[in-house]
């Protein structure tokens, strides 16, 4: 009886033992499972695909402009897997219409794991908007397209080299320096006139300087690196360009000033945001380097031909290559109301929508071969968005008033649809 009793209590123990650690290791196994998922779809919505040490991007496998007409290729960055202190980023992308191959191949090394601080280096051979803009610490904003891209035809060529370094100077200030020559060819008929020499093609030599302060975010020290945990606003970006001549060749002095701030509020009804951006630009400063204001309106005759894909920040009423500034700011206003929940799966959502710019440019007759008007009086658009309305596909509707207002009424509408999905 006793070895019965023994044997019992023996098989308690040893059973208990070894059944215990394979209950917990099945349940680290789940948790390991889950964040390994969670990683995988933050990555795949950042728009990279893993696969293995490389995360190949989305955003070269398919695009459409009306310059090069579709644009494919591939590009992609190493992963962790491939290291965690050097990285290489490349892509290779070719134009139908315009028959060319644009390509990019940079890399970079970490010099400090918690402050995240690298240095980086990149060669481009590639297109760009004129008069666009944007900030060098912005984070990476990924859609499955992007809207005004399918519209846009004023492009200019630049072949960029440069030598840059990121730096987490604190958990709420992000900064980005960045050293760059840059060989610019408009690819339309267009001259800069400086000193009665005519320029078609120029060389430049900037140095830019990037702030992005969220002193209302919360950050957490995660596998040695600080990162963003909690969003807050309001949000603040700020940059510095200059641009300087006879050294490595420019041709141009200029000084560009440009900035953003992002707030919003949350009610019981919904969500409001508010985007503030501004930008400045001093000295001899050509036009693929100033301001469009973000127009996103095809210059065709009826509203029906006019009908397109809406983007998120742009003046919907706003035409193509209407304005340009060198001083400029714009005030967008976003109503967010609550889905309105008709089914589990059906949850159109209103958005309420003004926008406002104003501008000027000074030295108008330095460029050559383009009409353009500015914005010293103030430019106005309201309207709305119903979004979501099948299978992350809305309707936008927005009207033109104000001093900018055109004779013929038709012609102040924007009649388009919405896309909005997010993984």
């Amino acid at each position: 009886m006793r070895y019965i009793l023994f044997a019992v209590i023996f098989y308690a123990f040893t059973a208990n033992t070894f059944a215990q650690p394979t209950a917990d290791s099945l349940a680290v196994k789940r948790e390991q499972d889950s964040l390994k998922k969670s990683e995988f779809f933050k990555t795949l919505g950042n728009g990279y695909l893993p696969i293995g040490f490389f995360n190949l991007d989305l955003r070269y496998l398919v695009k459409f402009n009306q310059y090069e007409g579709f644009r494919t290729g591939l590009g992609g960055i190493t992963n962790d897997k491939f290291s965690e202190k050097y990285r290489i980023n490349t892509y290779l992308v070719y134009g139908f219409k315009d028959k060319r191959y644009k390509y990019s191949i940079g890399g970079g090394f970490r010099i400090n794991e918690v402050r995240n601080t690298w240095i980086n280096l990149a060669y481009t051979d590639d297109l760009q908007e004129t008069g666009s803009s944007g900030f060098l610490t912005d984070k990476r904003f990924f859609s499955f397209f992007e809207p005004r891209l399918l519209n846009i035809n004023l492009f200019h060529r630049h072949i960029t080299k440069s030598v840059g370094v990121e730096h987490q100077i604190s958990k709420q200030l992000l900064s980005e320096v960045q050293l760059s020559t840059n060989r610019v060819n408009p690819t339309y008929n267009y001259f800069y006139r400086l000193d009665d020499v005519f320029y078609n093609t120029f060389d430049l030599s900037l140095a830019k300087m990037s702030l992005q302060w969220s002193p209302f975010s919360q950050f957490d020290l995660i596998d040695k690196r600080i990162k963003e945990t909690t969003i807050g606003y309001p949000k603040f970006t700020f940059q510095v360009t200059q641009s300087f001549r006879s050294v490595l060749d420019g041709d141009f002095n200029f000084t560009k000033f440009d900035f953003r701030t992002v707030q919003e509020f949350k009610h019981r009804s919904g969500i409001t945001s508010i985007t503030l951006v501004s930008g400045l630009a001093l000295g001899d400063t050509p036009l693929t380097h100033l301001y469009h204001s973000y127009p996103n309106n095809i210059n065709k005759e009826t509203i029906l031909q006019r009908f397109s894909v809406a983007g998120i920040n742009s003046f919907e009423t706003m035409y193509f290559n209407e304005f340009f500034s060198d001083r400029f700011a714009t005030l967008q206003f976003k109503h967010f109301l609550k889905p309105f929940k008709i089914s589990d799966r059906f949850k159109p959502q209103l958005v309420l929508i003004t926008r406002h710019a104003i501008g000027t440019m000074r030295n108008i007759d330095r460029h050559v071969n383009v009409n353009f008007d500015t914005l010293e009086k103030l430019y106005n658009e309201s309207g709305f968005e119903i979004n979501k309305l099948l299978f992350g596909f809305g309707l936008s509707f927005a009207y033109r008033y104000g001093s900018y207002h055109l004779p013929r009424i038709e012609d102040n509408f924007a009649f388009k649809f919405t896309f909005n999905i997010s993984l």
